[in-house]
């Protein structure tokens, strides 16, 4: 936009960016619900279909590896095509893949093989097609849409977003299994994707030069401060320096440690609570609801702290301190939870397991942001990559470790994780710029 047309815009506040953000978040509550909905659905779906825990746990990782795999070029792709065509195209294919696994042939109707093949065929181009999520909105749409000084608390509520909408799953999909089965169970969920799509695509701009509504004051608000290494598209080709530079490489291994007690979360807690703690299942859905409340609670919290100790701190000592003490905090919980007497008990150990692991996933976002300026969408691509390809190793992982240890051995390991997650911290520097990126905003 030329600066002619940025002076007739009208004076006064406007809050374009929070609407923005509402959408975000509810993206969020759908690509979550949509994708947790299988880990409750499993629990019938193994007796329909004739799967086993392995079987079932193959087909959720198959997602867990799509996303991963297609994180890095989606966030290329989503930064060059733009975020309002990239994310209105995804769930528009997050529709239609959910509505195909309600259609999947019964045990009588087809082999085993088959039905196996075609369910980790869905669940890895929905994946794929979840893949610019994330990159997209907590990368490039985060860092276009609000203020330098501001970054954790946008992404900190768009991840509420993911994990309301995992708690929502529980009793939902519990509820309709029992009405009306699993099949339709994820059939009358599907047009929730579809209706996101169409709203989406009406209301969102790639950027706030871009939107009709946003006045000059808020525009001003945006743009305050922010160092010529955030302004304009990224440089053609540059984005791929992301794939070796040292510190988006940290923060990747970190996520990949932090996300496995996310996954452990993600994939297996309905089951756990059914199978091992002797909850029902209507019941196991609403108490499986509880942990993803929580983390929704701890998600914002941990938003509103990075940025505020941020100004008071300085980007690297702040998010390194939030980040440290929410991964060791996670997984001192993970282990109480597992040695538990009581199921409630169990419960209330690993709801507040989750809000700590969830304080801390804003942190990630802003620091991958930080480092990386305009290649935002692609440096949390990678990073992205690693914290989801640690959903395909725990979707094995926690199973096999299951049938040999049982499930405080599986709990266990991932407090393991969350320390090592911690320990890397130490060496992230969330304040450093991207090299190059001051010379060749300089040209």
């Amino acid at each position: 936009m030329s600066s002619a047309e940025t002076l007739t815009r009208r004076a006064g506040p406007s809050g374009v960016r929070w609407r923005i953000l509402a959408l975000i978040f509810a993206a969020s509550f759908v690509a979550y619900l949509l994708r947790t909905n299988m880990s409750v659905a499993g629990e019938r779906m193994m007796g329909d279909l004739g799967l086993t825990h392995i079987q079932l746990g193959a087909v959720l990782a198959a997602f867990a590896w799509g996303y991963a795999a297609a994180q890095f070029p989606s966030g290329v792709w989503g930064g060059r095509v733009g975020a309002r065509r990239a994310l209105a195209l995804a769930a528009l294919a997050w529709g239609v893949l959910n509505l195909l696994v309600g259609l999947v042939p019964g045990r009588g109707s087809g082999s085993p093989v088959a039905v196996m093949a075609l369910l980790i065929a869905l669940r890895a181009l929905m994946g794929i097609a979840q893949a610019p999520l994330y990159p997209v909105t907590g990368g490039a749409m985060t860092c276009d849409w609000f203020p330098v000084t501001g970054w954790a608390l946008p992404n900190s509520l768009g991840n509420a977003g993911l994990t309301l909408g995992a708690a929502a799953t529980g009793p939902i999909i519990a509820w309709l299994m029992t009405a009306f089965g699993w099949r339709l169970s994820f059939v009358l969920t599907a047009p929730l994707a579809l209706v996101l799509a169409g709203i989406w695509w009406w209301y969102t701009r790639d950027t706030p030069a871009q939107h009709p509504d946003v006045r000059a004051e808020e525009l001003a608000l945006i743009e305050k401060d922010r160092p010529p290494c955030f302004r304009g598209a990224p440089p053609t080709g540059v984005a791929w320096r992301i794939l070796r530079d040292p510190q988006v490489l940290l923060l990747t291994l970190s996520y990949f440690c932090s996300n496995y007690v996310f996954y452990f979360f993600f994939n297996w807690l309905f089951i756990y609570l059914v199978e091992n703690r002797g909850f029902k299942v209507l019941e196991g859905g609403y108490y499986a609801a509880i942990p993803w409340i929580v983390g929704a609670v701890g998600a914002v919290a941990g938003g509103v702290a990075c940025d505020r100790l941020s100004a008071s701190m300085g980007k690297r000592r702040s998010h390194r301190l939030v980040a440290i003490l929410g991964l060791l905090a996670s997984g001192a919980l993970l282990l109480a939870a597992a040695l538990a007497a009581a199921p409630v008990t169990a419960v209330v150990f690993l709801s507040l397991c989750l809000a700590f692991q969830q304080m801390t996933d804003a942190v990630y976002w802003s620091a991958g942001i930080s480092v990386s300026g305009r290649h935002a969408a692609a440096a949390t691509g990678v990073m992205n990559t690693g914290g989801n390809a640690v959903g395909g190793v725990g979707a094995l992982l926690v199973p096999l470790m299951v049938r040999s240890l049982g499930w405080p051995a599986a709990l266990a390991t991932g407090a393991g994780f969350a320390a090592v997650g911690a320990l890397l911290w130490l060496r992230i520097r969330a304040d450093r710029e991207f090299p190059g990126e001051s010379a060749t905003a300089a040209r």
